[in-house]
């Protein structure tokens, strides 16, 4: 059998970890051959594509970004684009493809699954953790690490200079960054896109901070709205996918919280340092498990599947399944921590 690998969307530290898991396996236990496929799917999509055997991935598992490069490009909104990719994946002799991204890379191999017949297992990656139907995507635990250590950094140049610090995170339309890593670094304010804010609120928390004769730092997704605006947009152009590009909140929230309560504000916007670098020994953990599942998933035929984290147990459960509604955070948990606000 001869297997195609591809890694979709934004990049995520562990994704190289999950290359090295299918290939390993899949070559040493039950002799497949590989071939990569480059930036997403504009390799199956234009035939472009990589040598992928054990010398490959050799010396990648403690390697953040991905081996086989990655794309927003999507099939779907080019002209023949299925066909394309099966005529592709005919011509490389490929008799299954391996996908691993989050919602909108994943989603096309639903489709590519349940309405051309084309057999695809996905593997769920983003730092967003927003995919339902797992427990945890890899590259998550990475990201909050990140987050939480700049945190860490900059409580100390706040209180040195009694200033507010809004830090952004990212997370469209899931708060799971800014909830853990706020938590975890003792921010004084959490703002996620699950919750809309009141930006009275919010000042009133910034004022008790320094009442206290400490300096609060707010930490807010960059999806976050206030309850009587809009989404703050860095570009309105949008992706293959129909996504627009955010960040701006942070800038926006920090004027606000200045002009309002007469304290100086800066921000900082963590933005693609999230996705960077080395990835944390449980992301490199569960990418491995996720990889080795994988293989396992083409070598039993469940196509149409996603391999997910369950308690401590990989399963497998429908791509559309996972692909269907976003695993957004529960509001009793937000309440949870409210108590650390202000």
């Amino acid at each position: 059998m001869k297997v195609g690998v591809l890694t979709g969307g934004g990049d995520c530290p562990g994704l190289n970890a999950v290359i090295r898991g299918i290939v390993r396996k899949g070559v040493q236990e039950y002799q497949y051959e590989f071939v990569g496929y480059r930036d997403g799917w504009r390799g199956p999509l234009e035939g472009a594509t990589v040598p992928l055997d054990i010398p490959a991935v050799r010396g990648i598992l403690p390697r953040g970004g991905t081996i086989l490069g990655s794309s927003r490009t999507n099939p779907f909104k080019t002209e023949n684009g299925v066909r394309d990719i099966k005529d592709n994946l005919a011509k490389h002799e490929v008799d299954a493809l391996i996908a691993i991204g989050g919602e909108d890379t994943l989603g096309v191999a639903a489709r590519l699954h349940g309405e051309y017949g084309v057999p695809c297992v996905g593997v769920p990656k983003t730092i967003d953790n927003d995919l339902s139907a797992t427990d945890y995507t890899f590259g998550f635990d990475t990201a909050v690490g990140i987050a939480t250590e700049a945190i860490d950094r900059l409580h100390t140049t706040a209180e040195s200079h009694m200033r507010v610090l809004v830090v952004e995170v990212m997370g469209r339309h899931a708060g799971w960054i800014a909830l853990h890593s706020g938590l975890a670094g003792g921010a004084n304010v959490i703002l996620i896109p699950e919750q809309r804010f009141d930006l009275d609120q919010v000042c009133a928390w910034v004022t008790s901070r320094f009442k206290a004769s400490y300096a609060p730092i707010v930490v807010v997704a960059e999806g976050a709205m206030p309850k009587d605006g809009d989404m703050v947009l860095k570009d309105a152009t949008k992706d293959s996918f129909g996504h627009v590009r955010l960040s701006g909140v942070g800038e926006w929230l920090a004027k606000e919280i200045e002009a309002r309560t007469g304290k100086e504000a800066r921000t900082t916007v963590l933005g693609h340092v999230q996705r960077g670098g080395t990835p944390s020994a449980y992301d490199r953990w569960l990418a491995t498990r996720f990889g080795l599942h994988a293989i396992e998933a083409v070598r039993d035929g469940d196509f149409g599947k996603m391999v997910a984290l369950k308690g401590t147990d990989v399963v497998r459960v429908p791509i559309a399944e996972a692909t269907s509604k976003l695993k957004t955070v529960d509001p009793a948990l937000y309440e949870e921590v409210g108590v650390f606000f202000g």
